[in-house]
């Protein structure tokens, strides 16, 4: 698929799409969760429905019906030897300590990128949990054999991703590990393990940690037979609205909690140093100005514990004049792409200069951006980054292999005509 985005400006608003973040952990404990489970406002991106697909291959029975997922669970009952977590990277970080709670085999496996992504720490850590793991040298596809049986205490390397630790929580919490501990070196993405944590006590399990360094788990009262999750915006994929309002605004955006856990909430600290007219209102967050007049400046953020906004934030730091500098590089190495050296890549294809400097990303703005035609690299966050910056270009940008967005948003260039923008789809 082909997008063109033409340059122009938007108005209106447009609800946030439903966070697959929220969506994929609600989707894993209705699974642990014996009983019945309903998720309201449930996503329907590929990693959504991916995460449906392997709670049902675990075993969950799911009815689909108009605004909401009805689970029906007995706990984790592989119905087949196999499972796919499509190209989730939380799905097969997660989902994977999860199936080990059964004693019947499983391979794992996934598509794309995934199978390129680093698997080492399943080496590692399952056979300390009595599961037997073969890997192809730390890749996919893996094949386990549980039961995990958890022990009084283990030793978990967080620097990695956040995300292997969350589906060890997830499996403890489940087991009925009273008194286990998991002690964690490093753990980046401090937020995303926050909103694990909310999962968890929000269907009734209990956890603690100290200084997230150590995770406790206690004794609980039984789960109720029926628990209804309500997943909320994402503000991942709604940083790109964000972000397209700062720049060729004003809209609204509905639909985002601002007690939220979720990581790239910080976006809005972003946005507040790139000097961004904005206003939280009751309904929504106003965001950008009629004036034509640039005001937004360069800014500088820490982006190392929400590393998914360095694509919208390139975006945004395009338009704004002087020199952006986003720390945490380090971090995009392992996602969809190697998204340090995409963005470099395809922002010069737009006239956009980007210096990788360590861990810091340095994005030269004010200047004109170009049209012209940009590859999405397979990633769904570069296919928007790109989109969202067409806005301001000084002629149409057409993205290649923008299908890449229904990753995680597959409404987003609806979304975007909705709010006004001219999007030509081939």
């Amino acid at each position: 698929m082909i997008a063109i985005v033409y340059p122009g400006k938007l108005k209106g608003a447009q609800v946030a799409p439903a966070s697959k973040s929220s969506m994929q952990r609600a989707c894993a404990a209705a699974l642990l969760h014996v009983g019945t489970t309903t998720i309201l406002n449930p996503g329907h991106s590929n990693d959504d429905l991916a995460a449906i697909d392997v709670i049902q291959k675990l075993g969950a029975i799911v009815q689909n019906e108009v605004g909401k997922f009805i689970i029906h669970s007995k706990g984790v009952q592989p119905v087949g030897p196999e499972m796919n977590c499509g190209e989730s990277g939380l799905g097969i970080r997660m989902f994977t300590p999860i199936a080990a709670l059964s004693k019947e085999p499983i391979t794992i496996n996934g598509k794309g990128s995934l199978v390129k992504r680093p698997m080492h720490f399943f080496d590692e850590i399952l056979p300390l949990l009595g599961v037997k793991i073969k890997s192809q040298a730390g890749f996919l596809p893996i094949q386990i054999q549980g039961p995990l049986q958890a022990p009084a205490s283990i030793t978990v390397d967080g620097s990695l991703s956040s995300q292997f630790l969350t589906g060890l929580l997830m499996a403890y919490a489940a087991s009925n590990s009273q008194g286990a501990v998991i002690k964690v070196k490093e753990l980046k993405s401090k937020p995303y393990i926050d909103l694990t944590l909310a999962v968890l006590k929000s269907f009734g399990w209990k956890l603690s940690h100290n200084n997230y360094e150590q995770f406790e788990f206690h004794a609980h009262e039984p789960l109720a037979t029926h628990i209804e999750y309500t997943v909320e915006g994402d503000w991942s994929g709604a940083a790109f609205l964000l972000v397209a309002g700062a720049i060729a605004g004003p809209i609204k955006v509905k639909g985002l909690q601002m007690d939220s856990t979720q990581a790239d909430k910080a976006v809005m600290q972003a946005l507040q140093n790139s000097n961004t007219p904005m206003a939280i209102e009751e309904d929504g967050i106003l965001i950008g100005s009629a004036d034509e007049k640039n005001t937004l400046r360069a800014f500088v953020f820490d982006a190392t514990d929400c590393p998914d906004l360095f694509p919208p934030l390139v975006a945004l730091a395009a338009v704004c004049k002087g020199v952006t500098e986003i720390k945490g590089v380090n971090r995009l190495a392992h996602k969809e792409s190697d998204r340090g050296i995409t963005l470099q890549t395809e922002f010069a294809k737009m006239g956009i200069q980007i210096d990788l400097e360590g861990d810091i990303m340095k994005v030269h703005g004010g200047g004109e951006i170009e049209g012209g035609t940009v590859f999405s690299q397979h990633d769904h966050r570069i296919a928007m980054a790109c989109a969202v910056a067409a806005l301001k270009a000084n002629s149409p940008v057409k993205i290649t292999e923008a299908e890449a967005v229904n990753k995680s948003y597959t409404d987003f260039f609806d979304h975007l005509q909705h709010l006004g923008a001219s999007v030509t789809i081939e």
